[in-house]
């Protein structure tokens, strides 16, 4: 039995994101597709004394049809500024001295391209929670066709039995297109993820996992 998962190259995504990549044998980063602004591809949320901050990468965007792996980042003091707001905002959360040091190591490295960063930081994630899930660039695939058919030709193409997919794609995903290929698709649920508890802020909003990881550490798989 192979679980494969398929999902667009995010910054720093949330702890729904890992839910997906720990109960699957691959999980693909989605980074041949359209990039789309002002979305989570270059941005998330972190928790501060005043509540929800947007961290931002600033890129280069040319046109409408670009793919996310070829959006570049635009060089300036943006990898200091956010480390220093991470720093700043979670020094003193329960587990930061232990787990800061794996993901300062991808602010101190001068990254091109969004999907390479952001892809570094889901691995620093995974080591940080013991997730072992082969990752793979869709890139690295040449598959082609339309939306759905591309889906299935990756799975197959993995040696897929089963699909686990965010339940956003259930407007569009043609179940029938699994089936003719002997492929079950399974639907996430984040509707009953447990609270946890955070050095700023009380309610859990969807933040970044590094909320999660500087706040409870691999204790994060217990919260799901």
């Amino acid at each position: 039995m192979t679980t494969v998962s398929i999902l667009q190259s995010n910054y720093i995504p949330w702890r729904g994101y890992f839910d997906i990549i720990n109960q699957s044998d691959y999980f693909v980063l989605y980074d041949t597709v359209q990039y789309t602004k002002n979305d989570w591809r270059n941005r998330n949320r972190i928790a501060t004394s005043a509540g929800p901050l947007w961290l931002t990468v600033p890129v280069i965007h040319k046109s409408s049809s670009q793919t996310i792996n070829s959006i570049e980042i635009k060089q300036g003091n943006w990898r200091k500024k956010h480390w220093r707001t991470i720093e700043q905002n979670y020094r003193k959360a329960a587990c930061y001295d232990q787990y800061h040091t794996a993901y300062k190591s991808v602010y101190q490295h001068d990254w091109q391209y969004l999907s390479q960063l952001n892809r570094a930081l889901i691995a620093a994630t995974n080591e940080c929670l013991g997730i072992t899930t082969t990752i793979i660039n869709s890139g690295d695939l040449n598959i082609e066709g339309d939306r759905n058919q591309r889906l299935v030709k990756i799975c197959s193409h993995l040696g897929a039995s089963t699909y686990l997919s965010g339940p956003a794609a259930g407007n569009y995903l043609d179940e029938r297109a699994f089936d003719d290929k002997s492929i079950q698709v399974k639907w996430m649920d984040y509707c009953n993820y447990r609270n946890y508890p955070q050095i700023h802020m009380n309610n859990n909003e969807n933040l970044s996992i590094i909320d999660t990881v500087f706040n409870v550490g691999k204790r994060t798989l217990e919260y799901y």
